[in-house]
């Protein structure tokens, strides 16, 4: 089947090199020329495990192409996948502009028998609007047909999701265009959920919420834990062990980030308030997460004092391991706010390599671990790549002024802290652990 994408962000691009792999002819269109003639020649703008791979595979198989040019990419096309962003704006509405200026664009080169599929993540109601934006700017008044289609890819493992994925929603108003689209995923062998347009746009939304809602709950969790003695990662194994409840997305830490969870709970508490609803638990969820995000900051203050001055040095940048997405990050929360106290922030990410200082706060990157925790008075683990857990921790903390780590994800167990003769350690829902020359105190 011959498929043209429009967006190559990590839904469009990961949807593409997927969509190549089980046989497809696809055409992945964006305005941005410099991103197209990048992707042209087989490098991704983005970082994504496996993604590279695909897409130099199917640039040679010649199932993927790359165009600025939507006329040229439609041309043929039996689906198009609307995949470009819809940001939130600074009331936390989603801003449709690109989405609407995509259907704009798709209308005037629309043709009959066409079916639009809408992965972005909209807001209820949307896909009528694209579908009557389309109509109005098609030159030849051409029938097709409008399907929403929401994604659950994660980020760091989405062409692993693709492949594997829990199920396919399929919003529609035609039955035989959604059977249509049932046959261009067939190869993905993942169960089909048909349901009207306003639903299926809706179990985005509500999968979000409810996914950040559970991180939330488990923090909170976390933070008794630490007052009765209780540990977290004890707790959360027998609670999490009850079919009902399960164990994703299930462990403390601080807070959630990314593309989608902060942006997706404020729009679904924005669509509730719409229709006269407050949906309070979603606002304490955000409530919740965002005093998460400052936990280290505390933990340090009460450990290291005022932190004026002290060298705080950061592991980890993205929101979370196998991206160089910062979008919404803790880290940058966290480092904003170690600069208003005053304190020199160092960091090392393995795959992070810029950083906006004047937005983000001034951060010094390093070019390994060693660098960034070299005469550091602390160090805070921020994000849970795996190469941290393997680092050689009791000669990295010989490097430090004061071997204080403050543990964002409990990336450790017990055993493995214990086994350093000296370290101060400071995890999330669990008992410290504080050790000076192998002795425990």
């Amino acid at each position: 089947m011959n498929v043209a994408i429009v967006g190559t962000g990590y839904v469009g691009l990961s949807t593409g090199v997927c969509l190549a792999e089980i046989g497809h002819h696809v055409t992945c269109i964006d305005h941005d020329e410099k991103k197209i003639k990048l992707l042209q020649k087989g490098t991704s703008p983005i970082f994504e495990p496996g993604l590279e791979e695909l897409l130099q595979k199917h640039i040679l198989s010649k199932q993927l192409h790359f165009t600025s040019s939507i006329q040229e990419g439609m041309k043929g096309s039996e689906f198009i996948i609307l995949s470009v962003g819809t940001p939130s704006k600074k009331d936390g509405r989603v801003q449709l502009s690109e989405l609407e200026k995509a259907a704009e664009q798709v209308g005037a080169h629309i043709e009959k028998g066409m079916i639009v599929l809408i992965k972005s993540t909209v807001p209820v109601g949307t896909c009528e609007r694209i579908k009557q934006i389309i109509r109005n700017h098609s030159k030849n008044e051409a029938e097709f047909h409008i399907i929403s289609n929401p994604e659950f890819l994660r980020e760091g493992s989405a062409i692993q999701d693709t492949f594997s994925a829990d199920r396919i929603i399929i919003g529609y108003e035609n039955r035989d265009a959604a059977e249509r689209v049932k046959e261009l995923y067939r190869p993905f062998h993942a169960p089909y959920v048909l349901t009207n347009i306003r639903s299926a746009e809706l179990i985005k939304y509500a999968a979000n919420a409810f996914l950040a809602t559970k991180i939330s709950f488990i923090n909170m969790i976390a933070n008794l834990c630490e007052q009765v003695g209780a540990d977290i990662s004890e707790v959360a194994t027998g609670v999490g062990m009850d079919a009902r409840i399960g164990s994703d997305f299930f462990r403390a830490g601080i807070g959630y980030g990314g593309s989608c969870f902060p942006k997706d709970v404020q729009a679904l508490i924005h669509t509730a308030e719409d229709e006269n609803i407050d949906f309070s638990l979603l606002k304490e969820t955000v409530a919740i997460n965002e005093r998460q995000q400052q936990i280290l900051l505390k933990k340090a203050e009460n450990v290291l004092g005022d932190l004026q001055g002290k060298k705080i040095a950061l592991l980890g940048l993205s929101f979370k391991p196998n991206t160089d997405d910062l979008r919404q990050a803790p880290s940058i929360a966290i480092s904003r706010s170690l600069q208003e106290r005053g304190a020199i922030i160092t960091a090392y990410d393995p795959v992070i390599k810029k950083w906006d200082s004047a937005s983000n706060g001034n951060v010094q990157l390093k070019n390994s671990v060693t660098d960034a925790l070299q005469n550091a008075d602390g160090v805070f683990l921020v994000t849970e790549w795996d190469e941290f857990r393997r680092l050689p921790w009791p000669a990295l903390l010989e490097t430090m002024k004061r071997p204080a780590v403050f543990d964002g994800r409990n990336c450790f167990p017990t055993e493995q802290v214990e086994a350093c003769k000296k370290i101060e350690y400071y995890p999330i829902g669990r008992k410290p652990i504080i050790k000076s020359n192998g002795e425990s105190s």
